[in-house]
Formats: C-alpha cells, structure tokens, sequence
C-alpha cells in the first residue's frame, strides 16, 4: 500500500481505478493484502463504486448498512474476513447488484427478505457463517439467480416451494445446516440446475423416478447423509453429464440402477445405505455397468451387497484411486483382474466374506497408500509381495485366517503407519526387518496369533510408535531394556504370552505410557515402586504373574 499517500493522486493508487470522465472511484480491488480492521460506514460516499472486492483479509466488525447506498454497485465481495453481525437488511438499495460475496466469515442472523428485491442479483456466495432461520420465501421471486450457495451454516426449516420458480438457476448448495422435510418437488423442475448439493441436513422422503429426465443438465448430485429412503430413481442414468453422484448416509434401498451412459462419472459414493440383496438379485450388476473412464472414486461400503466380485471390476477405470467395498457381504475370491487398476491409492474390501488367498499380484498395484482386508475369511500366506507397496501407509490384515510367517519383505513399506495382523493364525519370530519400519506411530498389532521367540532388542528402531499390541502368542525371554527407548509408546499390551525377568529394566523410562497390560506371563521380582510416577497412567493390570512382595 505505499502508494497510498498524498504525493500520489488516489486514482493511480495500487487497487483504485477510476471513472476517466469524473476522476471518481469505480473500481476497488484489494484481495490478498494482509489488511485489517474494520469497514468505516465512509463506503457509502463512493457513490459511483461498481466493483469493490475485500475478500481474503483479516477485516472485522460489522457490514455497515451504508453498502445500501451504493446503488450503482455489481460486486460486492467480502469473502475470507472476519466480519460478523448481519447482512444489513438496506442491501436492497445496491439494485444493479449482480455478485454478492460474504462467504466464509462470521456473519449471523437470518437471511433477510429483503434482499429477494435485488432482481438483478445472480450469484449469492454466503456459505461457512453462522446464518441461521429459515430461507424467505421470497427467494423465489430472484428470476436472474444463477448461483445460491448458502452451505455450512446454522439454516433450518423446510424448503421452500417457492424456490421452483428460479428457472435460470444452475448451482443450488445447501449443504450441513439444518433444514428438515422432504426437497419440495417444484425443486425438480428447474431443469437448468447443474449442482444440486444438500448433504448433512435432516431431510427425508423419496426422490422422483424421473429426476434424471426432469433435472437433465445435473453434474453435482449430493444429498449425502440426510434420511432420504426409497430407490435410486432409474432415470439417473439420463442424467448423462452427472459427474459426482454422493448418496452416501442415507436409507436407500433396492438395487442400484445401471450406470451405463454416465461416460462422466469421476465420483460414486452410495455408502451406508440398505443397498443390494446380499446377493440374491445379483447386486453388483451396476458396477459392470460403469463405462467411464474418468472415474476416480467407487465406494459402496456398509450395505447388503453381496455375491462375488466380477472379474470384470479391473476394467473399470485406470484412473480410480480409490475403491472402497467394506462392510458389505461380498464372497467368493478376490478377482486377479484387480491389479488392472493401477492408479489405485485406497483398496479397502474388509468386513466381507471373501475366502482363498490374497492375491499376490495386489503387490503390483505400487501407488497404494491404504490396504484393508480384515474380516474376511483369507487363508494362506501373507503375500511376501505387499513388500513391493513401498507407499503404503496402512496395511490392515486382521480378523482372518492367514496362517505362516510375517514376511520379512514388509520391511521394505518404510511409510507405514499401522501394521494390523491381529487375529490370524501368523506364526514364527518377529522379523527385524519389520522391526526397522522406523515411520510406524500408530500401531503395531499383531495380537492372538502364534508368534513365538523373543521380543527383539531391535523394537527400540520403532521409537515413534504409539501402540504396540503382542498379547496372547507365544513369545517368551526377557523384555529387552531397548523397548525404553521408544518413548511415544502409549500403549504396551503383551497379555498372554510367556515373558519372564523383571520389569524395572523397560518399564522405568515410559513414565508418559498411559495404558500397560503385563497379565498372564512369568515376569518376577517386586512391582517397581517407580510406577507411582506414571503421572498418565489410567491402566495397569500386571496379574497373574509370579511378583513377591
């Protein structure tokens, strides 16, 4: 802003442009400045002001009602501040307004009726404020609105009807607030809507069979977790530009409509639902159906589908990232076709029934990040391939019936956050090598198996780990002193196995651990007096033991 001095007419100030004939301000652009403090009511003396943009700064305070005086002005931007108070309800007076931005600050109260007057107004952009009542009804009356974003916010009440009658309107978003009823059905007549997003409200009811002919021009179809029931309307697949279809969290049922002429679908969410048979009706005969290649996301997790995974699931699109079929009753084997799909960064088809091995050549698909396959019924080895998944982060095995040892090739996944083996039958000692994965911090699980030999001194490498679980193997030896080292440790179970010696040497430096179960091994000697210093400490079970004293 140095610019702005006296030795500097204020039309060739950085941000200011003005009118060649009256030398008067018409135009204010000050997005991005750092600038603070509040907007003076002065604002209203730039009576020639037609573009004037604020957003992303660090003003506060209230919008002063003197923005009603501004009747030559078309934008009108604040978004990104700090501003609170309410939207003056004078803004009716800036009558050639065609832009109005007030999103993201802290603005309340309720949307004035008012504002329904400005019939020039064709963009509203007041989403993440604290906004609260209902919509007027005279919203309606807004012929040239093009855009009405109002999501994340404290809205509430039915929709009103009336809103039917915005025949130019192409954006409608009004997700997380708090609206109730059913979506009036004068809504699925504005065939120019194009994003129609209603996510996180409690609205309920069943949509119409003929959505995808009335609403033609849809893109954006989001009315995720909401209590909407009933089936997915068949005619969606008419809806041919629909890109992102989110249903997700509500009590849909029947079976999923084909997909076929959705050739732009990217996004495809329908979790947790009461979707599909559990394989009756052969549920995922929509998933053959997709024919788009752009698709990035397929998630159908938490419903009835059940039957087998087609083969035909690896031609789906070689750009899906992630793919996301868990909590479903899905069965049979896991389609090799699956390594096709080898942009994927997130497979999860845990808490299935899925049986046999798990494939070898899932090493292949190199970019994945998360791998969940627990609750299932896979037998066999672990796949000495997944030591090939050096990016993954996550990898989830548990609940299972995987049996022989922890390959010594999951060393190489150095990201790895949380190795989950729980319940398998794995047997064998704890390979270093996996003891040398220095990223894991979340979790190291590998509970009720049948591991056996010692704890390896090598398990001070894990020293930003949070949570190590080896209760109920069949471990044995002496705790090394090592395990003092990991010092984030805030969890130590080891139940259940046949650990002897005593347990001053590593437990004394883990005064931060707040949960240790020592239970059921030989440990002995005196319960180190020490432990009363655990200031962090809210569980401690060392019975059954062999301890004096």
């Amino acid at each position: 802003m140095d610019s702005w001095n006296d030795s500097i007419h204020f039309c060739q100030w950085s941000g200011v442009t003005c009118s060649l004939r009256h030398q008067r301000v018409i135009f204010l652009d000050l997005t991005f400045l750092k600038l603070e403090g509040s907007l003076a009511p002065h604002i209203g003396n730039l009576s020639l002001l037609r573009y004037f943009d604020l957003s992303s700064n660090y003003f506060s305070g209230d919008i002063p009602g003197e923005i009603g005086n501004l009747y030559r002005l078309r934008f009108f931007s604040l978004t990104n501040n700090s501003f609170t108070g309410e939207i003056p309800s004078n803004i009716s007076g800036c009558m050639n307004l065609r832009t109005l931005g007030i999103a993201n600050n802290m603005i309340v109260g309720p949307i004035p009726p008012s504002l329904a007057s400005l019939s020039k107004l064709q963009y509203i952009y007041m989403y993440r404020n604290h906004l609260s009542g209902n919509l007027p009804e005279a919203l309606g009356n807004m012929s040239s609105l093009v855009l009405l974003s109002a999501s994340r916010n404290g809205l509430s009440g039915r929709l009103p009807a009336t809103m039917g009658n915005l025949q130019s309107l192409r954006v409608m978003s009004l997700g997380v607030n708090q609206f109730t009823g059913v979506i009036p059905p004068t809504f699925f007549n504005i065939s120019s809507l194009r994003t129609f997003e209603f996510p996180s409200n409690q609205l309920e009811g069943v949509l119409p069979q003929d959505l995808g002919l009335k609403l033609p021009n849809l893109q954006d179809l989001n009315l995720a977790n909401n209590s909407f029931s009933g089936p997915i309307p068949t005619s969606i697949s008419n809806a041919s530009n629909l890109i992102w279809l989110g249903i997700l969290g509500n009590n849909f049922t029947g079976r999923v409509p084909s997909l076929e002429n959705l050739n732009r679908l990217s996004f495809v969410s329908i979790s947790f639902n009461r979707l599909g048979s559990r394989g009756v009706d052969d549920d995922l005969r929509f998933v053959r159906s997709i024919n788009s290649s752009k698709l990035k996301l397929l998630s159908i997790q938490g419903n009835n589908f059940g039957g087998n995974l087609p083969e035909a699931i690896g031609n789906i699109s070689s750009k899906l990232k992630k793919f996301n079929f868990g909590s479903n009753w899905l069965s049979g084997r896991v389609p090799a076709s699956l390594e096709n799909l080898h942009s994927l960064e997130y497979l999860n088809i845990g808490d299935n029934q899925f049986v046999g091995g798990i494939p070898a050549n899932i090493g292949n698909l190199w970019q994945l990040n998360k791998l969940l396959l627990h609750d299932n019924k896979f037998t066999g080895n672990v796949p000495s391939s997944l030591g090939n998944l050096t990016m993954l982060t996550h990898l989830i095995l548990a609940h299972n019936y995987l049996d022989g040892k922890i390959p010594p090739s999951l060393g190489k996944c150095q990201s790895l956050l949380v190795l989950d083996l729980t319940d398998n039958l794995i047997s064998g000692n704890i390979p270093l090598e996996v003891l040398s994965i220095s990223s894991l911090a979340i979790g190291l699980y590998i509970s009720h198996n049948q591991l056996s030999g010692p704890l390896p001194r090598e398990i001070s490498n894990l020293n930003k780990l949070t949570l190590l679980d080896a209760s109920y193997n069949k471990l044995s030896g002496e705790i090394p002193s090592s395990l003092g080292e990991c010092t984030s440790l805030g969890t130590l179970y080891i139940r259940g196995n046949s650990f002897l010696g005593n347990i001053s040497s590593f437990l004394s430096p883990l005064t931060s651990t707040e949960n240790i179960d020592l239970s059921s091994n030989n440990f002995s000697g005196h319960i180190p007096a020490f432990l009363g210093k655990f200031q962090f400490l809210k569980y401690l079970n060392l019975s059954f033991n062999q301890f004096e004293g």
